[in-house]
C-alpha cells in the first residue's frame, strides 16, 4: 500500500508548479482531469490510510479533510484564484469540542507536516494560558522545546506582548503570546514509504501535542 503514495509528491509539485505559472481558471479547468486522478484520488487514499493509525495513536476517532485549491475570495482579495499547494488535515481525537489537527502541505519546493490548533476557540484559550502558568507549564514548554531542538518550528505568535495578567518576564511568556499553537517540520522527500514518513513525524509530535491537548481540555 505504501508504494501507492510515493508518486503523490512529485505529481503534486509538478501540477502546482504549472498552476503557479498560469494561475487562471481557464488553466485549472483544462487540467481538472489530471488534478482528479493524480492529486485528489491519491491524496484521499493517503487520508484514508493514515486515519486508523492516527485514531489508534490518539485513542479516539479520526476525521479527514482534503482542502481544495480554490482561494476564498472573501479572505484573499487581489490574490490569484488558486493556491499552488496541496493541503490536507486529519482531526484526532475527533470527539473533542475542538479536535487536535494533523496537517500535511505539499508545497512547490518542500513538504510541511504539522500538528496543533490554528486558533484556540472559546474557553480553550484561557485554559491554555492557565495551564502554561501553572504546574503543567514546564512540561509543555520542555516538550515543545525538544521538538524545536530537532528542527521543528512554531507558527508565529498572534500577540506582540504577553497578555495580562501575566508579566512580560513570565518564563512562559513566548508561549503565552500564542492564541493557537501549531508545530511544523519540513519532511525530506522520501524515496519510498511516504505514508510511513508522514506518520513517523506525527508520532514524533504526539507527546508534545498530548500535553497541549490536555491544557485545552483542562486536563480532564
Amino acid at each position: 500500500m505504501s508504494e501507492a503514495f510515493d508518486t503523490l509528491v512529485p505529481e503534486a509539485q509538478d501540477f502546482c508548479t504549472r498552476l503557479n505559472d498560469d494561475n487562471s481558471t481557464e488553466w485549472f479547468e483544462a487540467n481538472a482531469a489530471e488534478f482528479e486522478t493524480k492529486l485528489r484520488a491519491p491524496a484521499q487514499a493517503l487520508l484514508d490510510s493514515l486515519r486508523p493509525r492516527l485514531a489508534e495513536m490518539t485513542g479516539g476517532a479520526c476525521t479527514t479533510t482534503l482542502f481544495g485549491l480554490e482561494r476564498d475570495e472573501k479572505f484573499a482579495k487581489g490574490e490569484p484564484p488558486f493556491k499552488p499547494h496541496l493541503h490536507m488535515m486529519w482531526n484526532a481525537p475527533a470527539e473533542d469540542d475542538q479536535p487536535l489537527g494533523w496537517f500535511l502541505r505539499i508545497e512547490l519546493d518542500r513538504i510541511r507536516v504539522g500538528a496543533g490548533y490554528m486558533k484556540f476557540e472559546g474557553e480553550a484559550l484561557e485554559r491554555w494560558r492557565v495551564a502554561l502558568a501553572g504546574k503543567h507549564g514546564d512540561r509543555i514548554d520542555d516538550a515543545i522545546g525538544a521538538l524545536m531542538a530537532q528542527g521543528a518550528n512554531l507558527r508565529a505568535p498572534s500577540l506582540k506582548r504577553v497578555p495580562p495578567p501575566y508579566s512580560e518576564t513570565h518564563p512562559r511568556g513566548p508561549l503565552l503570546r500564542h492564541k493557537g499553537l501549531t508545530v511544523w517540520a519540513d519532511l525530506p522527500r522520501p524515496e519510498k514509504g511516504f505514508d510511513d514518513a508522514v506518520m513517523a513525524t506525527f508520532e514524533l509530535f504526539w507527546p508534545a501535542m498530548k500535553l497541549v491537548r490536555g491544557a485545552v481540555r483542562n486536563y480532564e
